[in-house]
């Protein structure tokens, strides 16, 4: 097995220790392991999950096959296509409201994709004019 130091924020060790601590994973390093042969097997379903037990922590955290679908997405993992999918179809129903809330609550003003969903609900908006 190959050995990696990786550094995380404080804050994500704190709440992998608290995992730790209430029994939700064995130790640390099952954490690691599992979490990344899971985002593994999301981009690549064809994945070969080598970590021990795996079906078994995914079980016990009682991640389902329709949630494991909804981490994906429609286009397989992009949530900003989802957001553009979601714009579009509020944009064409003349659902302006909806959209800039549904845009709101999902990204920081100064987003990058904020900026592009914003212009692409324009689109629609000034189409109906």
């Amino acid at each position: 097995m190959a050995k990696d130091t990786v550094r995380y924020p404080d804050e994500v060790v704190e709440e992998i220790d608290t995992l730790v601590d209430d029994g939700m994973f064995e130790s640390k390093s099952e954490f690691y392991r599992f979490s990344a042969e899971y985002v593994l097997s999301l981009i690549n379903p064809e994945h070969d999950v080598r970590t021990f037990n795996f079906e078994e922590i995914k079980s016990e955290l009682d991640i389902s096959e329709s949630d494991h679908a909804r981490a994906l997405g429609t286009d397989g993992g992009t949530f900003f296509l989802d957001a553009v999918i979601t714009v579009r179809k509020q944009g064409l129903r003349g659902n302006y409201e909806a959209a800039e809330r549904f845009i709101d609550t999902h990204y920081e003003a100064t987003d990058q994709e904020c900026i592009v969903l914003e212009e692409l609900l324009g689109t629609y908006r000034n189409g109906t004019e």
